[in-house]
């Protein structure tokens, strides 16, 4: 058996917590994932949002969606406290709204085109598809929540092509035949 050099020196022990948080990100950015924005009401009856990039199915029989949220997330408690969500799965000329729903302290929903969904709470204009859920979990894993969500209803308007996000850039979704 041979062994890569440089994939060995390039390893970072999980016991040594400083060379965990600098390569973490890095590591994980090799991973790619679909974008979505999570979307609430809050108290005041004004939408809430924020883009996320761990989200998941989780089951059929019930159906049941998830996503985690840092803690420190200005709309996770908004969507906890209402009990309600639409994950708006976003399509790849969408990029600039996942951009702009990362970003916190801003009124994100300036310029932005949305609907209510069946909960209530707002779809976006233009999503590849929309997952209304009722709040179902919330369990706090480190320095995130794990929110699962019940499907209430769901919907595909149109066919279109995914937004992902692959080492810190957006892309679209090609098929290689």
């Amino acid at each position: 058996m041979t062994t890569n050099t440089t994939e060995a020196s390039a390893t970072i022990s999980a016991t040594d917590p400083a060379g965990v948080s600098e390569s973490f990100r890095e590591a994980l950015a090799h991973f790619s994932s679909g974008v979505v924005i999570v979307t609430t009401i809050d108290v005041t009856g004004a939408p809430a949002g924020m883009t996320v990039g761990s989200f998941t199915s989780i089951s059929i029989d019930p159906p049941l969606v998830g996503f985690f949220a840092g803690q420190d997330s200005t709309t996770l408690p908004h969507v906890i406290e209402n009990g309600r969500f639409c994950v708006n799965v976003l399509a790849q000329d969408q990029h600039l709204l996942a951009r702009k729903f990362a970003r916190s302290g801003t009124d994100k929903f300036v310029d932005v085109t949305w609907s209510p969904a069946t909960n209530g709470v707002p779809r976006l204009t233009g999503a590849h598809a929309w997952i209304d859920c009722s709040v179902h979990l919330d369990q706090p894993i480190g320095d995130h929540d794990l929110v699962v969500g019940r499907v209430d209803a769901l919907a595909v308007p149109a066919p279109s092509e995914p937004l992902v996000f692959h080492r810190s850039t957006f892309h679209g979704l090609r098929a290689h035949p």
